[in-house]
């Protein structure tokens, strides 16, 4: 039943110095003559408890929104996102506290980073405008301040809402849908073209600290592409944009330490999304597809054909289906290409100085050393070329420390003081006049299919009575009371896309078997038809939801311990 909230305003004033337990009774939607509606989805048991959910909407007719501005997927991902962080910003200038026990007062909306990433925060479509926000209910220990709880949610709430649409920086909404726009067109341009990478001349690749995703400030040196690897392409007013155009197939990205090489595929990887304006990389794009690989030393494998790689281990253990609960650097790394591959990444990006020595090269004095037939490891070095020749994955690869992978790359590029240089004829020069001694490892070719089931069980059986999946920050889920570390999963930017990871997990654990492929493909079609809020266990308000891609999720489902 629908109130108005005049009649919520006395509601919650009657209600002071009453038991907490009380606020339940608010649950419900408030409309005003506006058309403006409070929703009250959720009222928190305690003031020290999770937050209270609560939704604000407007007709889409009462808002400078229009339709026109989130006609595209990428637009209206530009849009939610720009509307979070103006809500956020015109919180931030409220001078109106409300104070109390425990979370009493708090206002809080799930604020994005510089990542365009599809959030729960705000909904959009032809109706309406909604934010969804999380509140403490005021309270002085277990007893509801009234008039506090009053003026917080009938008047802070739907007011700075209000006001975040009524002083929308117009410029700055078709600025941010502009760069959607150029980012799609940008990204169909990759295609066409082969590449599966792009950094345009100027941008600014740095970041603040290792900790921060903010550019960082002072003397950066804008980057600049190769003449022999720029490309120029048109945006969607006409104008022009050039820069470093990386193509498929092998690619080494080399230099001394200090230079920019790490920092040049560290913005690759965050490249698989789209960067809001003024985060300096808003045109460093890669293959949506493109996957960090990493040694994980630890990580559990579970039923993984990592046979491509290694093989023939001491005491006739199998390779074909993996299994371990405490991984080495070389047999993870080796799993997550293979868990990779079969959730269908076409690129994969590797950096020497997070990669197991071992897995990546064996140098021709080691090899005579320790016979073939004694080393079960097939080094990536005889396999980097293979991946592309018969699987069509490509690889971009930081690397300071092995020449002999000059032999299988397509080009080179040199970090010299962050400003890249192509070295590919060089390199090759080095490769005739130094002709490497050590023998080709890799011979068979790699299986037709990687598929694997996936049974519900390896999540429920994990359970506790509460039947808890939750997120514990960025890199952490527990599963009942046990831990799923994502520490080492490092393309995940955003806490609010684990608490999605979370979500799916409790879906795929009431999930009849199927292959992981399969159960990925069910998975993205559902929030692609029903859009994110299909997998939140919440009505109304779905919580603090951002939309991961399948590989991060797959690298949730493979990590699970069985």
């Amino acid at each position: 039943m629908t109130s108005n909230v005049k009649q919520l305003n006395s509601q919650l004033r009657s209600m002071d110095n009453k038991s907490y337990r009380a606020l339940k009774s608010i649950q419900g939607t408030y409309e005003e003559a506006s058309g403006r509606k409070l929703h009250i989805d959720y009222v928190q048991g305690d003031p020290f408890a999770a937050p209270s959910r609560i939704r604000v909407s407007f007709p889409l007719s009462s808002t400078p929104v229009e339709s026109n501005h989130f006609d595209t997927t990428a637009r209206r991902t530009a849009v939610k996102h720009y509307l979070t962080s103006s809500f956020e910003k015109t919180r931030r200038k409220q001078q109106t506290s409300v104070g109390g026990t425990g979370k009493s007062g708090m206002v809080m909306i799930d604020t994005p980073g510089p990542e365009m990433l599809d959030r729960s925060s705000v909904y959009i479509d032809q109706d309406r405008v909604e934010f969804r926000i999380s509140c403490g209910i005021p309270a002085k220990g277990r007893k509801i301040l009234g008039k506090q709880a009053a003026q917080l949610l009938t008047e802070l709430i739907p007011e700075t809402a209000e006001q975040t649409l009524r002083e929308l920086d117009m410029h700055g909404l078709q600025r941010i849908i502009k760069l959607a726009d150029d980012q799609v067109l940008l990204r169909q341009k990759m295609k066409e073209n082969n590449l599966v990478a792009f950094a345009a001349d100027g941008a600014l690749l740095p970041r603040e600290s290792g900790a921060s995703s903010k550019p960082m400030k002072g003397s950066v040196i804008p980057f600049q592409s190769p003449e022999a690897f720029r490309f120029t392409f048109s945006l969607s007013d006409g104008s022009s944009i050039s820069g470093m155009g990386i193509e498929k197939g092998v690619t080494l990205i080399v230099g001394g330490g200090y230079h920019g090489k790490s920092t040049l595929l560290q913005a690759f990887e965050h490249g698989v999304y789209n960067h809001e304006p003024g985060d300096g990389r808003e045109y460093v794009l890669a293959d949506a597809s493109a996957v960090k690989i990493r040694a994980e030393d630890g990580r559990s494998i579970r039923n993984v054909n990592i046979s491509p790689f290694i093989n023939e281990l001491p005491m006739g253990k199998k390779t074909e289906t993996f299994t371990s609960a405490d991984a080495s650097g070389s047999t993870s790394q080796a799993a997550n290409i293979v868990e990779a591959m079969e959730a269908g990444a076409s690129t994969l990006f590797i950096d020497e100085d997070t990669s197991a020595t071992n897995f990546m090269i064996r140098d021709a004095r080691m090899q005579k050393l320790v016979s073939r037939d004694k080393e079960p490891i097939t080094p990536f070095i005889d396999r980097v070329r293979q991946l592309f020749d018969e699987k069509g994955i490509s690889t971009i690869l930081v690397l300071g420390g092995s020449g002999d992978y000059f032999d299988v790359a397509d080009r080179v590029i040199m970090m010299d003081e962050y400003i890249p240089y192509d070295v590919t004829e060089r390199a090759a020069q080095l490769t005739d006049e130094f002709r490497t001694i050590r023998s080709m490892e890799g011979e068979a070719a790699f299986p037709g299919s990687l598929e694997r089931p996936f049974h519900a069980d390896v999540i429920n059986k994990k359970l506790d009575q509460k039947g808890k999946i939750q997120a514990r920050g960025l890199h952490q889920i527990s599963i009942g009371k046990t831990p799923l570390p994502l520490h080492d999963v490092e393309q995940l930017v955003s806490s609010s896309q684990t608490e999605t990871i979370a979500a799916v997990l409790k879906w795929a654990g009431k999930q009849s078997p199927r292959p992981l492929t399969q159960l990925l493909d069910d998975c993205m079609n559902l929030i692609e038809k029903d859009g994110i809020d299909a997998v939140s266990p919440f009505q109304g308000h779905p919580g603090s939801l951002a939309m991961p891609r399948r590989y991060e999720i797959a690298a949730a489902l493979n990590r699970i311990r069985s």
